[in-house]
C-alpha cells in the first residue's frame, strides 16, 4: 500500500528523493550545456563528461535515489569521450563515420522539444487555475524594461547552489560538536517558520543556522521535500542568478 503524498520520513537514512520526480540525465546535460554556454551541436564532451560526473558524485553523496538511467548516461558519455579520442576517418570517404555525439544531440533536441511543450501546458494550467501569482508579477511594472523576470528553478540549479554553499562551508573554522542529526520533518518546520517571518528568503540564508555537513544535507533534502509537497516555490533571477524561496499560499494557509 502506497503512503500518502503528504507523508515523509523523519530519518535521512530511510528517506530518498526519487530524481524522476524532478529531472533526469538529459535535463542535467542541457543544464550543463546552458551553464557553459556551448553549442549543442558541438558539445565539448570531455568538459561536459567531467562536470556530469561531479554532479553524479554529489547526487550519491546526498544519498539521493540515483535512477539507473543516470548511471547509463554516465557510461554513454564516457564511451563517447573514448570514441572522440580515436583517430577520425577521412570525411571525404563515401560513408564517413558518424560523429559520436550526433545520436546524443538528437536525443537532447527531442527532449528539449518535449519539455518546452510540457512547460507551455503547465503555464496555461497555472494561468487557468489562478492558484499562484509569480513573484516577479508584482514588481515588474515598477522595475521597468531592464528588469529580468524570475524563473522557476530546476533541480540541477539547486544542486549547483548547494555545491557553492558546501564549498564556502569548508572555509569556515571547524567546531567539534556532538553528532546529532536533525529529523527532516523538524527541519521542514524550522524552514517554514523562517519563511513565515519574511516574504521570501535567499537560498544561502537557509543554511545560516547549520554548520555540519550532515545538517546541510538534511536542509537540502528538506528543501526538495518541501518542493515536492508544494509547500514552497523556488525562483531564480535570470538563467543563473540568485535563487529565492517563496512560501506557497497553501502552506501559509495551513499554519
Amino acid at each position: 500500500m502506497e503512503r500518502p503524498v503528504e507523508e515523509f520520513e523523519s530519518s535521512l537514512d530511510s528517506y530518498s528523493v526519487k530524481l524522476d520526480q524532478f529531472e533526469g540525465p538529459l535535463d542535467l546535460l542541457i543544464h550543463l550545456i546552458k551553464r557553459n554556454e556551448v553549442n549543442i551541436y558541438d558539445i565539448p564532451i570531455a568538459l561536459i563528461t567531467a562536470q556530469y560526473l561531479e554532479y553524479l558524485m554529489l547526487i550519491r553523496e546526498l544519498d539521493l535515489d540515483v535512477a539507473g538511467e543516470f548511471l547509463v548516461m554516465a557510461a554513454t558519455l564516457i564511451h563517447i569521450k573514448s570514441r572522440m579520442l580515436l583517430p577520425r576517418s577521412d570525411p571525404t570517404q563515401e560513408d564517413p563515420e558518424e560523429d559520436p555525439r550526433e545520436a546524443l544531440v538528437r536525443r537532447l533536441l527531442e527532449h528539449q522539444r518535449y519539455r518546452q511543450a510540457a512547460e507551455l501546458l503547465h503555464e496555461r494550467e497555472t494561468l487557468r487555475e489562478a492558484q499562484w501569482l509569480r513573484p516577479d508579477g508584482r514588481v515588474a511594472p515598477l522595475a521597468g524594461e531592464e528588469y529580468e523576470p524570475e524563473l522557476e528553478v530546476d533541480l540541477f540549479s539547486l544542486m549547483a547552489a548547494f555545491k557553492s554553499v558546501m564549498e564556502r562551508a569548508k572555509q569556515r573554522p571547524q567546531v567539534a560538536l556532538p553528532a546529532e542529526q536533525i529529523p527532516i520533518e523538524t527541519r521542514i518546520e524550522q524552514l517554514l517558520t523562517r519563511l513565515s517571518e519574511t516574504q521570501a528568503c535567499g537560498f544561502e540564508d537557509l543554511f545560516e543556522d547549520v554548520t555540519s555537513k550532515g545538517d546541510m544535507i538534511v536542509t537540502f533534502i528538506a528543501l526538495l521535500e518541501m518542493i515536492r509537497l508544494r509547500l514552497i516555490r523556488v525562483f531564480q533571477a535570470g538563467s543563473f542568478g540568485p535563487i529565492r524561496i517563496y512560501k506557497a499560499k497553501t502552506a501559509a494557509a495551513g499554519r
